[in-house]
């Protein structure tokens, strides 16, 4: 038996130097091609680097793009202006409060407390909004 695993040993060894061999080949061929691209590569971008109109296509393109990125910050801004402008309305039911403590009261003046209380359900900017504008009309102080 010491014989067969002598001979087995022998023959895997014979075919590990093949496939060694023929790993040899491809790293080779793999290196040949490595080198092919990377010739083709630098001629592409000796060429590229060569015109001189690639490079003011370019800066106009960045000029573009920085056009482009200052006219969608006016946008921009343009939206908030108007979504702060927009006209707010009050609800009908605050309307109807309003006019209701407005008429009971009999006098110039709303009474805070009471105009608070009608005003809960309205967001902060809602509030401020509609007391400003009663502010404006002399309704409240």
């Amino acid at each position: 038996m010491n014989e067969e695993v002598v001979q087995q040993l022998m023959a895997t060894a014979e075919r590990l130097a093949s496939a060694a061999e023929s790993l040899d080949r491809v790293l080779g061929r793999l290196d040949a091609q490595q080198d092919a691209l990377n010739t083709k590569v630098d001629r592409i971008a000796a060429a590229v680097a060569e015109q001189p109109g690639i490079a003011a296509r370019g800066e106009g393109a960045r000029q573009l793009q920085e056009r482009v990125a200052e006219l969608e910050k006016s946008n921009t801004d343009l939206k908030a202006q108007a979504a702060r402008a927009a006209r707010k309305t009050l609800p009908p039911l605050v309307s109807a409060i309003l006019a209701k403590s407005y008429d009971e009261g009999g006098s110039e003046k709303l009474d805070k407390s009471v105009l608070d209380k009608t005003l809960q359900s309205l967001s902060v900017e809602q509030r401020i909004a509609v007391k400003s504008e009663l502010a404006r009309a002399g309704i409240i102080e």
